[in-house]
């Protein structure tokens, strides 16, 4: 059953292979060699003195410091990775070591003496791991798919997460899955389970809630961190990439990585991989930014019919639907970066989150200077802000101060009651879907935050962010590529969820302790740029056009229209309608060809265990 299991993980580890048994506890592993590339580092590892049996997904980025800190504890080690530190870690500390680790992990412990299993989750949950209880048995795993051919689990989908999926467009915002029965471990947890007992997870770490009084030197602790950040994510044994657009956040980071790589004095090729849709045109800050660094361009060659193809592919291994064609883009760009021999990529997610870099944070960010008593202030902003994108500010002060009144009837029961009918009856009232579906979207109403460090930590630990690092690590891994974030080193994060609303947003500058931060480490046009891209993709053309017949024809088939959750008649006016020009319902026409698709990979994927057994 192990072997089965991580056979369907050959991507995520394809250097190696170890298994352990005894009595009723199996545990199997693949090793993708990242740092000390010798059997030193084979998994799973068993402790010296036989106590303790470790697998491990991930980096611990603070590896060295540690391994320093145990020696004069007494450990003595025998490789060079982090394993073996990780493993030492625990059995100096037990839980407490969690506290310690600077890094990406989901690791699972078999304690001989205590008869149990301990395991854990990264702060972010940047490293999978995801459960299956059944009346006898615990099944764990880095994806769905070796889950299900454990042969313990009989697969059936979780329609109610389907459901929020195609209608909301709401996707691992907690631990339901598309799968009845299959669970996340949810970021910044660990837990313990042993023969017979259920599984119980505990929180160790939550986000700082409070803010600090005064932070004048938050551009230099910034920075210094981010550069901390950097150069622990660089340390490998491997060659290291950089994923590279023409924004604020990528450009930081290659920009570090270059200062470090001098200071070292590596004159590796630095590989930078880039996307570049003609649509959404960042060549000119791409090539300013190169010309700094001395960084090698690598751009994606794909054309929008490739794209769409790949869909059931990546649908394989993500195990579940895709939130946009953004997705697809993303999978190829890790392909890429692996075919130019780059194992290791830095990448720039969490800067949004972390440091304020939606468009829609300045709302948040105007509510809360209005709540918080400085209203004369959050009018100055909003007039540069207006200025800046040239719309109209009293229609920006207006939709703030209806914000506020939203809040206020919000603590309001009877409002809550009237908000959940209201939600349902327009749900029930979709032109693209039908009562069968939106029945059964979960309501996940309650007290919707709308203060800036408060929408934040929510964006941080709940939504988006779970959901783009899910992307992240599926569309890293299926090439044998680790991602590493630099912008989600926990400390860094922390202080930057606690900085002065000042330090957050000013006027027309979102990340604005970012963008004083990288005054004078990277190109000015770019810290300067107050539009945000990012690798992104004009659907809404692609499927009126290029997409038009392949899209047309998953949404008209048979299948789809007897399943009897699309309204399919105005799924298919929309594209009819919008041929030759713009589709502007893009998401909903994603959505339900994605689901469809994704189905249509699950039926085969079943009907081929059925044919190999």
């Amino acid at each position: 059953m192990v072997e089965r299991m991580t056979a369907t993980l050959v991507h995520r580890g394809p250097d190696d292979s170890g298994f352990w048994y005894e009595g009723q506890v199996g545990i199997g592993f693949r090793r993708l060699s990242i740092l000390d590339l010798t059997p030193g580092g084979h998994q799973p590892m068993v402790s010296p003195d036989g106590d303790a049996v470790l697998v491990y997904n991930g980096e611990i980025f603070n590896y060295i410091e540690l391994r320093d800190e145990l020696r004069a504890l007494g450990h003595q080690f025998h490789s060079t990775g982090d394993t073996e530190v990780l493993l030492a870690s625990w059995r100096q500390w037990r839980e407490g070591c969690l506290d310690r680790l600077v890094g990406m992990f989901a690791f699972v412990i078999w304690d001989r003496a205590r008869q149990e299993f301990f395991g854990a989750r990264d702060r972010f949950g940047i490293k999978p791991l995801y459960l299956f209880e059944g009346p006898d048995v615990v099944v764990m795993a880095s994806e769905i798919k070796a889950i299900t051919a454990s042969g313990l689990y009989a697969q059936r989908e979780n329609w109610r997460a389907i459901a929020g999926y195609v209608v909301t467009g709401q996707l691992d915002d907690g631990a339901q899955t598309c799968f009845e029965g299959i669970q996340q471990v949810m970021p910044s947890h660990d837990f313990r389970v042993g023969p017979g007992g259920p599984l119980r997870q505990h929180r160790y770490f939550s986000w700082p809630a409070q803010t600090l009084d005064r932070a004048d030197d938050a551009p230099r602790q910034v920075a210094e961190l981010l550069e901390e950040s950097v150069r622990m994510r660089m340390r490998s044994d491997v060659p290291v990439g950089v994923c590279l657009s023409g924004g604020l956040d990528s450009t930081s980071i290659i920009c570090d990585m270059a200062r470090q790589r001098r200071i070292t004095g590596d004159t590796a090729p630095l590989l930078a991989f880039n996307y570049n849709a003609a649509e959404y045109d960042e060549s000119a800050w791409v090539a300013e930014t190169v010309r700094e660094t001395g960084a090698t361009l690598v751009s994606l060659d794909t054309d929008v019919r490739r794209l769409w193809d790949s869909t059931p592919r990546v649908l394989h291994f993500h195990d579940e639907p895709l939130h946009s064609m953004n997705a697809l883009i993303g999978f190829q760009l890790m392909g890429l970066a692996r075919q130019h021999g780059a194992i290791v990529l830095l990448n720039g997610q969490g800067a949004d989150e972390a440091l304020a870099g939606y468009s829609s944070f300045y709302f948040d960010h105007w509510y809360t200077l209005m709540v918080t008593g400085r209203a004369g202030q959050a009018w100055r902003e909003i007039d540069d802000y207006a200025t800046a994108f040239g719309t109209d500010r009293r229609g920006l002060w207006a939709k703030v101060m209806r914000t506020a009144a939203f809040h206020i009837l919000g603590s309001l029961p009877a409002y809550g009651l009237a908000a959940r009918s209201a939600r349902r009856f327009r749900h029930r009232r979709s032109r693209w879907f039908t009562r069968e579906l939106t029945d059964q979207v979960p309501d996940r109403f309650g007290t919707v935050p709308h203060r800036l460090d408060e929408v934040q930590r929510v964006a941080v630990s709940a939504w988006p962010l779970p959901l783009y690092l899910r992307i992240e690590d599926r569309n890293s891994m299926a090439h044998s590529v680790e991602a590493r974030l630099p912008f989600l080193d926990y400390r860094l994060v922390s202080y930057a969820l606690q900085l002065p609303l000042d330090w957050k947003i000013k006027g027309r500058w979102n990340k604005y302790v970012l963008r004083e931060a990288m005054r004078g480490r990277i190109p000015e046009s770019v810290r300067t740029r107050t539009d945000k891209m990012g690798f992104p993709t004009p659907a809404g053309k692609w499927f009126a056009r290029e997409l038009f017949e392949p899209v047309r024809d998953v949404l008209g088939s048979r299948s789809a229209r007897e399943r009897g959750i699309y309204r399919t008649d105005a799924l298919l006016g929309e594209l009819d309608a919008n041929r030759g020009g713009e589709v502007h319902e893009v998401f909903a026409l994603f959505r339900a060809a994605n689901v469809e698709l994704w189905l249509a990979m699950l039926a085969d994927r079943t009907a081929t265990a059925r044919s190999a057994a």
